[in-house]
């Protein structure tokens, strides 16, 4: 084994995973969770309102509004005591790798100086026999098994947090967006809005079923 070899057992830290899953993430997805949407599906619904305006005569009134999604999470009690939830759960979390980081750490420095111990005791001929020989090599190789063992369980328990963290996520602001999304219905049609979008993104968080043209779209492009 390459000397250079001795410290590869750490795997990444808890400073990396904070990094990858920082608090300010968490903010970012939660809005996400919401209003989640991607580049075609932004093309789709920018299309549909074209189209929608060649379908519908030009005497045809349509009223079309926006919200700011992220104001809305700032400022909305429940989706803030959720943030605070989310956030006291990765400090858990992060807490518990920089504890078995620490672990593996003194464990890898250990293995450092011991495998360097065991080769200059090669090198200087103190090792006579194959017995102390198979001895030393099965103290070294034990050791790097361990640390390999301890590694490949943290990788493990940051990928399950991760996804733990994602349906918690998931699961908590399932009533926030109903809520919201409720209250984008009722206060569109108060204000005879017809479609309501999300200014962050252009995502349709509302629209009239009076001008879903969906199957009229479908039929002209069959």
């Amino acid at each position: 084994m390459d000397q250079h070899q001795s410290g590869s057992f750490i795997f990444s830290s808890a400073k990396d995973f904070k990094n990858n899953y920082k608090l300010t993430n968490i903010k970012t997805n939660s809005r996400r969770t919401f209003l989640k949407t991607s580049n075609a599906k932004y093309f789709l619904i920018t299309a549909v309102i074209a189209i929608f305006f060649i379908f519908n005569s030009a005497d045809a009134q349509v009223k079309l509004g926006f919200v700011d999604s992220e104001t809305i999470l700032k400022q909305l009690p429940e989706a803030q005591k959720v943030q605070t939830e989310l956030e006291g759960l990765q400090k858990l979390y992060l807490d518990t790798i920089q504890s078995r980081e620490t672990d593996i750490k003194v464990k890898a420095e250990v293995f450092k100086i011991k495998y360097d111990e065991a080769q200059k005791k090669v090198e200087s001929g103190a090792v006579k026999s194959e017995t102390e020989m198979k001895a030393l090599q099965d103290e070294i190789s034990g050791m790097q098994q361990e640390i390999q063992i301890l590694s490949e369980g943290l990788d493990t328990y940051k990928q399950n947090i991760q996804n733990s963290l994602i349906q918690k996520q998931s699961d908590l602001f399932k009533p926030v967006k109903e809520k919201i999304t409720k209250t984008i219905e009722e206060v569109a049609k108060a204000m005879k809005i017809n479609m309501v979008f999300d200014r962050a993104d252009g995502t349709l968080l509302y629209g009239d079923k009076e001008f879903d043209i969906t199957f009229k779209v479908l039929d002209k492009l069959k």
